[in-house]
């Protein structure tokens, strides 16, 4: 099983944009040094005071220049937001600028602040989707296309270059209500999933509906599912817990909030989401524990990890490493040296 970072380049009230960059770049060098396989990056839009990563392509043409492993992905790039053949330009340059260390997580995002934002109505947002993917297929594997559709329209357009890898990027999408797993599975593609706002035993459901309808529909290979989760790894046990308790529970709390503001922002708030949003916000620290993240000292998250692996059918566990915003860099720093040195080598 493959390791990973996501990361949103955190930034919190006492640090600069300027140190924001600085930090996630120094987290990211030391990815490359200690050996693991990725480091994914979120879209951030209009969130300022908690990360600055605003341009996840940009980005990860720095970090493909200034490695030589890594490989790099988005964790997601939300395709409404996006001119199709803009993207697929810019996607094929950042394809061969890593020389094929690309990987493209696309999705179109559970919150409707950066619909708003970009003045795009998120009841668009699934046409949209769809219809910017099928574009940026034919810009990517056919030398002259036209399309025609509801959102977009183009007419014997030649997308240069083409992606390093062939016939493009391998592509990851992410799910995050229960009609999509078995969309994402019929489709053939790889998935994203994270317990930020289900039970193990929902996602276990999740899953298998995921992987019947990648079988009923005859898609070649197996499924492909990467596992989203914070991660935490320190030298004793009363550190790992007790270090990011205060960071964590503010995150989660506040993302039950975010999910209900989605929902005045244009986001319909079903029963569904309502009632995800109601456990977040009295979840306690002993349930965040056991449910949702993977803290301790190597041997501990091993095991963990290890058992989510069983559980979910794993291929990659991307480790979001500073959730909630609240650690040191030291704390963060530290737990990736673990991460990579005494956590990963037993997960592979």
């Amino acid at each position: 099983m493959d390791v990973g970072l996501f990361l949103t380049f955190d930034r919190n009230q006492d640090m600069t944009q300027a140190a924001a960059f600085d930090q996630a770049f120094s987290e990211i060098d030391l990815a490359e040094d200690v050996g693991l396989h990725s480091v994914w990056l979120a879209e951030m839009h209009f969130a300022g005071d908690r990360s600055v990563l605003a341009s996840p392509l940009v980005v990860a043409s720095a970090i493909a220049a200034r490695t030589k492993q890594l490989r790099m992905g988005t964790a997601v790039q939300v395709l409404p937001l996006t001119n199709p053949v803009r993207l697929a330009e810019e996607v094929a340059t950042l394809d061969h600028i890593s020389q094929g260390r690309f990987d493209f997580g696309i999705g179109r995002s559970g919150l409707a602040r950066s619909y708003v934002g970009y003045n795009i109505p998120y009841a668009e947002s699934q046409g949209r989707f769809y219809e910017c993917l099928d574009i940026l297929r034919k810009a990517w594997t056919e030398d002259t296309f036209s399309y025609e559709g509801e959102f977009y329209s183009y007419h014997n357009v030649a997308v240069a270059p083409k992606p390093y890898q062939l016939p493009y990027p391998p592509i990851r999408m992410a799910a995050g209500s229960n009609e999509t797993y078995p969309l994402v599975g019929r489709m053939g593609l790889p998935i994203f999933l994270s317990l930020r706002t289900v039970s193990i035993e929902d996602l276990q459901q999740s899953v298998s509906d995921y992987k019947k309808a990648w079988r009923d529909a005859g898609q070649p290979g197996e499924p492909d599912l990467a596992l989203r989760i914070p991660v935490y790894v320190a030298d004793t046990m009363d550190e790992a817990l007790s270090e990011p308790e205060e960071g964590v529970m503010s995150f989660f709390r506040n993302l039950g909030r975010m999910v209900v503001q989605s929902g005045a922002q244009g986001r319909e708030l079903n029963d569904e989401r309502s009632q995800r949003a109601n456990r977040l916000a009295e979840i306690s620290y002993e349930e965040v524990l056991r449910e949702k993240v993977a803290f301790g000292t190597p041997d501990v998250v091993v095991e963990r990890l290890q058992q989510l692996k069983e559980d979910l059918g794993l291929s990659m566990v991307i480790a979001e490493v500073s959730t909630g915003l609240q650690l040191p860099p030291e704390c963060v720093l530290n737990s990736i040296r673990l991460l990579g040195d005494q956590v990963a080598p037993h997960l592979s």
